[in-house]
């Protein structure tokens, strides 16, 4: 028997720790931490370790299935199934436009470079109204909103440099739970307890004790109260002089325009939104101002309110009011190091502004924001006859029914469908309605380099690796998928027949053109990059994972003074005043909330799930595990509820029922549920289907006007509700 043990990474989260796979006679049969690994250094948490059992799950789809008259699915051929999806695409394409094409792909498509890059190229090729929806509108959309308004890109996205930092401000965000997001920092709970060890703080703001708040400081906000707090930060810091003004003059234009913004928002007059006692909002600002190295950091929980962008906005705004911008232990930025970076970044900052300013969803008339519609509408994008109505759908790496809000109606809409192909691991709930379900290769059976987290680093490193495995049975890596169809159709879509002029071109040449040739030139002209021969010894795709299996460190720290080449605007400052911005600080004194509803709902992730797509490992569900909802104890007792009773939660929107665990470790009048679960056996995952669980996205709105304006976010917290023992019907 050939036994290897193979260097690789995980690519579920985004500390993309080190691993060791341990390769018999071609079969993935472990997963171990990579304890030569110059950043993870032999961590991993459990989610990577038992990755083998879905590499290896028999559920998986490992053929190309078509769908049956009864609903259910049959083995197909690949070239049965592309010749027919390629048919059936170009008469949907030639009877109504690019516009009835549409592209949903979830959270793990950010995690393989060629996925991405080659749908890039399938969108490129259909034109611009063709639809793209991501599960960026459920997550982190507002950041890319909030970079570009501030800084001219979206791109353009701060990190708190937590390797250096003597005060660390978590808000809405548990990364002992999460591993960090837009923040890549393999053993983030090591390395928050260094700060305390150097004799620093680390100050945890949430609605819940979540995991990373049991472990340092906790102060408990009222949900969804992030804005009326950040507001009132700068509202001190303004009032009380504690801001080196000559500095902010220097690195942003609108300072005075921010200080008139934030005058209402005092301490005291923010109380009654934030639940937090006004001397402790002026301590805090006082300690943003006069600590040297200070970061005030938010996630989820920031972005997925009534006003996201405003929220992530203000997070920035904080940091550069308070001085902590673009100076070690503060908030930095990384870069790739190329050359005339700077000028491809304002580019592509112009193409991206102009694509956010003039491209509209046909459905609420939201922005488009790196070129996706927000996935709240989709339902309605399909069922909304004329011009751009979606006739075709393809989704790969994603359950949307599971995801976005009011998971039923988009359930139902697919069935409209002219045209339905996913591309997955698993026949989830939302590919069972699919007419066709390719399968696709793991995270293991493909080659990678982390190329949307090169930036997000506060360590510069490069790793890359080649595929560990071969894909089982007939899967393939999606770009594959997306190549075999672009070939097949080049003749009938001119952007196609463009794509294929430059295929024929690098093939003159002997040279395919893949998406890791693409990508082995941005690690070539990127630093520590070989510049195509001109640096001996530099860094390559191969070179990478022949000569630095474990990866490589390019420097201890990220660079200071960045912000003038990082800001794509003239003069290289900081763009504070935008009237969008405005509008939605005049909103927050018109938020209603409606009769009936007094409690309110946030979200909460587990350590052993990743939204959806890992509840088919028996070791991730050992024990019995359930969905369950958390409560505060007095909450709990009025309404004559006990620990491990089910509870029915309502909504304006919907209603759900599942467990509930009564806890302390809760502001009162909130309640927590788990997103992810709702499996209901439509789908071909048996230990998922088993799980079961609700959908809390039930309970979310999918209106246009409910969903957020700056971005197309979908509301996920602060959502009142009602919640009840089952059976009764009293509020509370």
């Amino acid at each position: 028997m050939a036994v290897e043990q193979k260097p690789t990474f995980c690519r579920i989260c985004e500390p993309l720790c080190g691993m060791i796979a341990t390769v018999e006679d071609g079969r993935l049969t472990a997963l171990r931490p990579d304890k030569d690994h110059p950043l993870s250094a032999g961590f991993a948490c459990q989610k990577g370790i038992v990755f083998a059992e879905i590499v290896n799950d028999p559920d998986r789809v490992t053929t190309p299935l078509r769908r049956r008259a009864d609903g259910g699915f049959e083995p197909v051929s690949w070239d049965e199934a592309m010749a027919d999806i390629a048919r059936r695409l170009s008469d949907i394409h030639r009877r109504h436009g690019s516009g009835a094409i549409g592209w949903y792909y979830g959270n793990p498509g950010a995690f393989s470079y060629s996925h991405t890059l080659s749908l890039n190229t399938f969108m490129v090729g259909f034109g611009p109204r063709m639809h793209v929806f991501t599960a960026g509108s459920q997550d982190v959309n507002n950041r890319f909103v909030a970079s570009q308004l501030l800084y001219g890109s979206p791109l353009a996205l701060p990190i708190p440099d937590v390797l250096r930092t003597d005060l660390l401000v978590v808000i809405g965000a548990n990364p002992i739970v999460s591993h960090g997001s837009v923040l890549t920092v393999p053993r983030i709970k090591d390395r928050m307890h260094d700060i305390v060890k150097r004799g620093g703080r680390v100050l945890v703001i949430d609605p819940r004790k979540t995991e990373t708040a049991a472990q340092f400081e906790w102060l408990g906000i009222i949900p969804d109260g992030d804005a009326y707090l950040l507001l009132s930060l700068l509202h001190v810091l303004f009032g009380e002089n504690l801001v080196d003004r000559a500095r902010l003059a220097r690195q942003a234009d609108g300072a005075v325009w921010l200080e008139r913004l934030a005058g209402p928002f005092s301490p005291d007059a923010t109380e009654a939104r934030t639940g937090i006692d006004p001397d402790t909002v002026r301590s805090l600002a006082r300690d943003l101002a006069r600590t040297r190295r200070a970061a005030v950091y938010g996630r989820v929980g920031t972005s997925t309110g009534e006003n996201g962008t405003l929220t992530t906005y203000l997070l920035d705004a904080v940091n550069l009011v308070a001085g902590n911008i673009d100076v070690p232990g503060g908030t930095m930025f990384g870069s790739f190091g190329m050359p005339g970076e700077r000028w491809g970044m304002k580019a592509l900052g112009a193409v991206l502004r102009a694509s956010y300013a003039r491209k509209r969803s046909r459905i609420g008339d939201f922005p488009s924001v790196l070129l996706s519609e927000p996935a709240g509408v989709m339902a309605k994008e399909i069922t909304t006859p004329g011009r751009g109505q979606v006739r075709a759908l393809f989704v790969s790496a994603g359950n949307p029914v599971l995801s976005v809000p009011n998971g039923n109606e988009l359930e139902t809409a697919l069935e409209s469908l002219d045209l339905m192909v996913g591309v997955d691991l698993y026949v989830n709930e939302t590919l069972a309605h699919c007419d066709y379900v390719l399968p696709a290769a793991t995270m293991y059976e493909r080659d990678d380099f982390p190329l949307p987290f090169q930036t997000l680093q506060p360590t510069p490193f490069r790793q890359a690796t080649e595929a560990v495995v071969a894909p089982a049975g007939q899967a393939r890596a999606e770009w594959e998928v997306i190549d075999d169809l672009t070939r097949r159709m080049w003749r009938r879509t001119p952007g196609l027949v463009a794509l294929a002029a430059v295929r024929k071109a690098f093939a003159l040449f002997g040279v395919r053109l893949t998406p890791r040739l693409l990508v082995d030139a941005v690690i070539r002209l990127g630093e520590g990059g070989d510049l195509f021969g001109l640096r001996r010894g530099g860094l390559t795709f191969a070179r990478l994972t022949a000569d630095h299996p474990h990866g490589k460190v390019l420097a201890p720290n990220l660079r200071d003074g960045v912000l003038p080449k990082v800001v794509v605007y003239r003069g290289g400052r900081v763009r504070l005043r935008h009237d969008g911005i405005a509008a939605e600080v005049d909103a927050l004194s018109h938020r209603r909330v409606p009769d009936g509803y007094p409690m309110r709902l946030i979200g909460m992730r587990e350590t052993r799930s990743e939204n959806s797509w890992m509840h088919n490992a028996p070791l991730l569900m050992r024990g019995d595990r359930i969905q369950a909802a958390r409560m505060h104890v007095d909450d709990a007792a009025a309404a004559k509820i006990v620990d491990g009773d089910t509870v029915r939660i309502a909504s304006p929107h919907g209603e759900i029922e599942l467990p509930v665990i009564v806890t302390k470790d809760i502001v009162a009048g909130v309640v927590a549920v788990p997103h992810g679960w709702g499996h209901r056996g439509t789908g071909g995952w048996q230990v998922a289907n088993g799980a079961g669980g609700a959908n809390v996205n039930q309970l979310m709105s999918s209106a246009p006007e409910d969903l957020e304006k700056l971005a197309g976010m979908a509301r996920l917290t602060g959502v009142p509700v009602r919640v009840t023992s089952s059976g009764q019907s009293g509020e509370r």
